[in-house]
């Protein structure tokens, strides 16, 4: 079933809609994305969806998700009664300890993210990289083009920039990017680009890519995500390199 894009509350999502491109509602509700690849799916009420803009917007243009647990019922299942502000920062916290302990020590550490403004519309990435006591930050914009473009391209850029005999985890929320470069999902779309992401992991030593729940708290995600959104509206590229090593001073004479 294809995809349309909407308003709920005042904010842009992706909705369900049926071949007509009219919203698909079942029992008064319409299946939503508020990003096309960071695998959770929700539920509106229709009636609070309007604003429907363009036409219909192909199947995989949202990937693979799962259902997301509404905060009373989340924390009725852990036997809690904590106030959502508590339960958020016990949630960040959570997310936060799990990928730390999920990257090897000395590995390089790099966070990828796309932004697009419309699917497809103007287009950008973000990355940063922790490379010991160095840091890199990337916001490119890329044109024209869909969010799943952006979030490929950002990952490949992760990898122009660390070398190949570096052990690398890059996080991306991206389910779709994990899928065609991971997991041996058939790419229907955006082939070529697919082709050079797996092609440039050939050879590389230790490189894998994790999953990171997007606006989940985690700092460096919130940042690359930043940064790609920061190329979209701006319509320019940036890096930065913050923290190089200084050089070794010469010996007192």
């Amino acid at each position: 079933m294809p995809w349309v894009r909407a308003i709920l509350r005042g904010q842009r999502v992706y909705a369900r809609a049926d071949e007509a491109g009219a919203l698909r509602v079942e029992g008064g509700r319409v299946e939503i994305r508020y990003k096309p690849n960071d695998g959770r799916r929700y539920q509106a009420r229709a009636d609070n969806l309007s604003g429907i803009e363009g036409p219909a917007l192909p199947e995989d243009t949202c990937g693979p998700a799962g259902d997301v647990a509404k905060p009373e019922k989340a924390a009725a299942s852990a036997g809690g009664s904590a106030a959502p502000a508590e339960r958020r920062a016990a949630a960040t916290g959570r997310a936060a300890e799990g990928h730390a302990a999920a990257v090897a020590a000395g590995s390089v550490i790099a966070y990828a993210d796309g932004a697009c403004s419309g699917n497809p519309g103007p287009a950008g990435l973000g990355v940063v990289i922790l490379d010991g006591t160095r840091r890199i930050e990337l916001s490119e914009y890329l044109g024209v083009g869909t969010n799943n473009i952006a979030e490929l391209t950002a990952v490949l850029r992760v990898l122009d920039e660390v070398p190949a005999d570096s052990a690398l985890v890059v996080h991306t929320d991206s389910q779709y990017t994990i899928g065609v470069v991971q997991k041996g999902w058939k790419a229907k779309a955006n082939v070529e680009l697919v082709a050079s992401l797996r092609a440039a992991l050939v050879g590389r030593k230790a490189t894998r890519l994790a999953y990171v729940p997007g606006h989940s708290g985690v700092p460096l995600n919130e940042r690359a995500d930043e940064l790609a959104r920061e190329a979209v509206t701006a319509r320019r590229n940036r890096r930065a390199e913050i923290g190089s090593p200084p050089a070794t001073p010469a010996a007192d004479a």
